[in-house]
Parts: C-alpha cells; sequence; structure tokens
C-alpha cells in the first residue's frame, strides 16, 4: 500500500528465484516487474528489504530518492508489524 500512495508500480513477487542458489532477482517484463526472494533460512527482516530493494529496483530509484523511499517503505513495514502485533 505504500508504494502505491507513493505513486510506483508494485512489481509481482514469487519464491524462490528460478536461478540455483540467488537470493534475489528481478525481471523486467512488457506486462511488468517481477521480483523474486528466496524465503527459506532467512530472517524477515531480510526478506522484507529484498522486497523492498526490489520495489525500488522495478521504478528504477537511486541515489538521495531511493534512500528517502527505502526509509518510507521499510517504516511502513515496521507499522504493519506492529498494528498487526496489537
Amino acid at each position: 500500500m505504500a508504494s502505491r500512495a507513493a505513486g510506483l508500480q508494485v512489481p509481482a513477487f514469487r519464491s524462490p528465484p528460478r536461478r540455483t542458489g540467488a537470493v534475489r532477482s528481478i525481471r523486467r517484463l512488457a506486462g511488468g516487474t517481477i521480483v523474486a526472494v528466496r524465503i527459506s533460512g532467512r530472517s524477515v527482516v531480510d526478506i522484507e528489504r529484498d522486497m523492498v530493494d526490489g520495489v525500488l529496483a522495478a521504478n528504477s530509484l537511486t541515489g538521495e530518492a531511493a534512500f528517502r523511499m527505502r526509509n518510507t517503505l521499510l517504516t511502513a513495514l515496521a507499522d504493519a508489524a506492529g498494528s498487526a502485533a496489537a
């Protein structure tokens, strides 16, 4: 929701990546972007960061814009986790 609210395109997510041994991968297709993230054996924090980085890559964000949006998206995830725990 935070990605859409910021006007970003939200990629499709899947797991695991097709490439053996890859932790994450990105595929750009005519109809959109697919971000694949390995879940098994990884911490929730690492998975969330890879997903956020996938959103940034799918939207070609770099530099200061990427830094700000990464913080915004990670904060939104933390807030959502806090709400779910309450």
